[in-house]
């Protein structure tokens, strides 16, 4: 634990090779996310409302309360730790303060509103679509970032950065 605390992830290669493997399967979780939603909706709203109110000329029903509370359920949890880990590699990142309360922040909000907006879209009208459009963006985004910002910090090499974000004033390597 020392290593990440410290930002030392350059003198642990077996923790290297622990978030590197993880970013590996962030990746296909996120290219996955890709397929299922472009697999039943794309960026327009018409599909998102066709996906979530049905569409009768193509024979698709509405969603039930009960498959989206059985998709939440899963969902939910899955997210949050997904989330948590990421978020929490997030905390050890040679980056400001500022910027870790965005990567933290962000990326919940996001969740969350990728998947509140389809209760939006189900049960508060077809005006919402846009609300699932804007929410896989930003989540996509926000896993984006984490991944690639916890991989940079892994292949930096020079982590002189301490907990807080700070330059560490003894670390000789610090340019």
């Amino acid at each position: 634990m020392r290593f990440t605390v410290t930002g030392e992830w350059d003198r642990n290669r077996l923790l290297q090779v622990v978030v590197v493997l993880y970013c590996f399967f962030v990746f296909l979780l996120w290219l996955t996310n890709w397929m299922l939603y472009f697999d039943s909706m794309d960026f327009t709203t018409a599909s998102v409302v066709d996906h979530y109110l049905g569409n009768d000329a193509e024979f698709r029903a509405a969603r039930t309360y009960r498959g989206m509370v059985e998709t939440a359920h899963f969902h939910l949890f899955a997210m949050g730790m997904l989330m948590m880990v990421l978020t929490h590699l997030a905390l050890f990142v040679p980056v400001r303060t500022e910027m870790k309360i965005m990567l933290i922040v962000v990326p919940f909000f996001s969740a969350l509103a990728s998947e509140g907006a389809g209760w939006l879209v189900r049960w508060g009208g077809a005006g919402f679509a846009w609300t699932k459009i804007a929410g896989i963006l930003l989540l996509q985004g926000s896993l984006a970032m984490l991944v690639g910002i916890a991989l940079w910090s892994v292949f930096a090499g020079n982590q002189a950065r301490n907990y807080a974000g700070e330059v560490d004033p003894d670390d000789e390597d610090w340019d």
